[in-house]
């Protein structure tokens, strides 16, 4: 099996970083092991959300300066990094995904804890703030869904009233939910969503939030619909004429699904071949060049490529693995930032940063692999499997995998045109 570029990984590195590639015309595979990260995210992209001490950050382009050399963004530089950014925003959005927010400065979002966080880019039916302002209601309904225990709205109620707003707390009920409701284990919101997303069940729901709606000028819900039909929210807005807002609800979560299966319907349209269920086991490498890859499901067929991409995620993936005495990158045998001691890996406190979440794969100045020291020059490293940053105490994960995807598509991109 030939390709321009192999991908390893469909998460949302390897997603966006095939449909830039595939937008020009290459012919592109992703390999993916299983399902994507996306699925247990909360649908709103990190850049640099915080500094070392927790304070927030207003503005993270002028943050840059400040991160360490082995940060990824260091690595790729300033302007770079900004250029980049604006790309995987123009993507997004041609995937029909929609978000609020700048990369000049972040906001503030809601949690489903009811407490704010700093990020880049949020769904637009999330609730925001800009960073030190309120939210813009005075009084608010924070609604759950009977039975649906992923989602407790008394929690989220007390934060937001720490914070000066009046909110009530209810429940909906509608009877299209009560099979789900009596299996407990089946009572997650992505299955509530293909219930509530049928035209008839989204009027259902619009009557009961009426009901519900009162004196209050927004109403909070689990994200629990929209799933397969994006405009149920904007129905539902125009049926009870007053905002309705969706939080995230514990994994698996709507939102992050919504965003991976817009990437993957995007890029499979663009003619990117998907190849799910598949792990990469091995490959062969001649000179400081990846020739084939061989895969579980396809064993002694290689998939052959003149450029590869690894974006096989962190621990969470496998893309890295920690055994007893060592953290080792399984397929190619790269080189990796970490800590000699185990003692050294973690923190005594649970809530301090962890160093593990540093530990990830080199590169050069251009996210080529490395295996000592020397780079890989068809292989390029994206996304969550890089080390060098702390995805959650700096709050740029997302960050991270959308500018590294765009940098090493631009980079490959860069070179067929030299080629030609």
């Amino acid at each position: 099996m030939k390709f321009d570029v192999a991908i390893i990984g469909g998460g949302l590195a390897g997603l966006t970083c095939g449909i830039r590639l595939a937008e020009q015309g290459k012919r592109c595979a992703i390999i993916s092991a299983g399902q994507s990260a996306l699925h247990f995210s909360s649908g709103s992209l990190d850049f640099l959300s915080y500094r070392e001490d927790g304070s927030a950050i207003s503005h993270p382009l002028a943050e840059l300066a400040t991160l360490s050399p082995e940060h990824p963004y260091s690595l790729l530089g300033a302007e770079c990094v900004s250029r980049m950014a604006a790309e995987a925003r123009r993507l997004l959005n041609d995937c029909g995904l929609r978000f609020y927010g700048d990369i000049e400065q972040n906001h503030l979002r809601v949690t489903p804890l009811g407490t704010l966080r700093a990020t880049w880019l949020s769904p637009t039916e999330v609730p925001v703030a800009e960073l030190e302002q309120p939210l813009p209601w005075k009084k608010i309904a924070i609604v759950g869904i009977e039975g649906f225990l992923d989602f407790q709205p008394q929690l989220a109620a007390g934060s937001l009233s720490d914070k000066g707003i009046e909110v009530i707390t209810d429940y909906l009920h509608v009877p299209a939910l009560d099979r789900l409701r009596n299996n407990p284990s089946e009572f997650r919101a992505i299955n509530i969503a293909r219930v509530l997303d049928l035209p008839e069940n989204t009027e259902l729901l619009a009557e009961e939030l009426i009901r519900l709606s009162g004196d209050v000028e927004a109403l909070i819900l689990p994200a629990c619909i929209g799933l397969e039909n994006p405009d149920a929210v904007t129905l539902l807005r125009q049926r009870v004429g007053k905002p309705v807002m969706l939080v995230p609800t514990l994994p698996p979560s709507l939102l992050g699904m919504r965003m991976h299966m817009a990437l993957r319907r995007r890029f499979q349209q663009l003619g990117g071949q998907f190849m799910p269920g598949d792990a990469v086991l091995r490959a062969e490498t001649e000179g400081q060049n990846v020739t084939r890859i061989y895969t579980r499901n396809h064993t002694d067929i290689p998939v052959v490529a003149q450029q590869v991409v690894l974006a096989s995620g962190s621990f969470f993936s496998n893309g890295l693995i920690a055994e007893f005495d060592r953290i080792y990158e399984p397929v190619f045998g790269l080189d990796v930032h970490d800590a000699a001691q185990r003692a050294d890996w973690t923190q005594e406190s649970m809530f301090s940063a962890q160093p593990y979440l540093r530990f990830g794969v080199k590169t050069d100045s251009q996210l080529h692999g490395t295996v000592a020291g020397q780079s890989l020059n068809n292989l390029y490293i994206i996304g969550a499997v890089l080390g060098g940053y702390d995805p959650i105490s700096q709050g740029c994960g997302a960050g991270v995998s959308l500018v590294t995807a765009q940098y090493a598509a631009e980079q490959i991109l860069a070179l067929s045109e030299v080629a030609a």
